[in-house]
């Protein structure tokens, strides 16, 4: 029997509760629920991803379909995040896609430097930020084809 963790297709990496909530809450009302796993920092996200800490024994192999990852987070910030991630051979291939509220130039081209899949500015418009997750959604969950495990 496969185990809660292993199912997971997207990760939320989100401090906010706020924002996480609005999130969850537009994947919801897209019917895209399936398999969430939210972590409220950067060290618990690596954890989770390198199965550390509270997920020791958690394999690296049973990667999310997408990273959906703030910038500003606590205890490890999203930029070292991405880096270790893009950084390490078993979790390359994971799509990033930061989601944040940063517009700072030098967070979006360090991203892309970094290796983000798709970098995305939250609205502050409820419909508008509904629609930006049910897009992302759409794309990374049904249309992207990941690369055979």
């Amino acid at each position: 029997m496969a185990s809660v963790e292993r199912a997971v297709e997207i990760l939320l990496v989100e401090d906010s509760p706020h924002d996480m909530e609005l999130t969850l809450h537009a994947l919801r009302r897209n019917n895209i629920t399936n398999h969430i796993k939210v972590v409220r920092d950067g060290a618990e996200a690596l954890d989770f991803l390198f199965g550390a800490g509270a997920y020791a024994g958690r394999r690296v192999d049973d990667a999310p379909r997408v990273i959906l990852l703030d910038l500003k987070l606590p205890k490890v910030d999203g930029l070292q995040v991405l880096q270790r991630v893009k950084g390490d051979q078993r979790t390359r291939a994971i799509p990033v896609v930061v989601l944040t509220s940063s517009r700072e130039e030098r967070d979006i081209v360090e991203s892309y430097q970094l290796g983000v899949n798709s970098y995305i500015v939250k609205p502050v418009d409820f419909a508008q930020f509904t629609e930006a997750v049910r897009q992302l959604g759409l794309y990374w969950i049904l249309l992207n084809q990941p690369p055979a495990a």
